[in-house]
């Protein structure tokens, strides 16, 4: 869903309703001084920013392209706690953690391990693929039905697991 506003120089702008959730966000963040949240969601919408003017001409991201952003975030979030974990650094890892517990508010629900099997069974069934050589041609039809509510590596293990019986 995209808002209206009106931009500094006057002119209508377009906004995805999400990206307005997380400037409103960062507001009431700001003034109630939370700093996890602040710095989380300035990110976020930095990331947001620098994806819109990416490319050959700047745009404005739907809300799709929002949560695929912030998806992206999510798991560098993860990636990073990992990293900060095993080199044994606690107290970076869990300001990481944080950061993605806040992030994970604006993506919509994780898919279970059950919700999952089902897409991909389904999935397989109606493209008739067998053999983990058809694993491209699974992922073609289930990706758009996981779209951001399962990691892709986790989708794919899945189809592979599934191939292979």
């Amino acid at each position: 869903m995209l808002m209206r506003q009106v931009g500094w120089d006057g002119h209508d702008v377009t906004m995805s309703a999400l990206k307005a959730r997380l400037e409103t966000d960062l507001s009431v963040a700001m003034k109630a001084r939370d700093e996890v949240r602040t710095r989380t969601l300035r990110m976020a919408l930095t990331a947001v920013k620098n994806e819109e003017v990416a490319g050959r001409q700047a745009r404005e991201l739907s809300d799709d392209e929002v949560v695929k952003v912030l998806t992206r975030e999510a798991k560098k979030r993860r990636e990073a706690a990992t990293a900060f974990g095993d080199a044994g650094r606690a107290e970076q890892a869990q300001a990481e953690r944080d950061e993605g517990a806040v992030l994970e508010e604006y993506l919509p629900a994780q898919l279970g391990d059950e919700e999952l099997t089902a897409l991909v069974a389904d999935a397989i069934a109606a493209s008739g693929a067998a053999g983990p050589r058809a694993m491209g041609q699974v992922m073609k039809v289930v990706n758009p039905k996981v779209a951001g509510r399962a990691e892709g590596g986790r989708v794919a293990a899945e189809v592979k697991r599934q191939l292979a019986t």
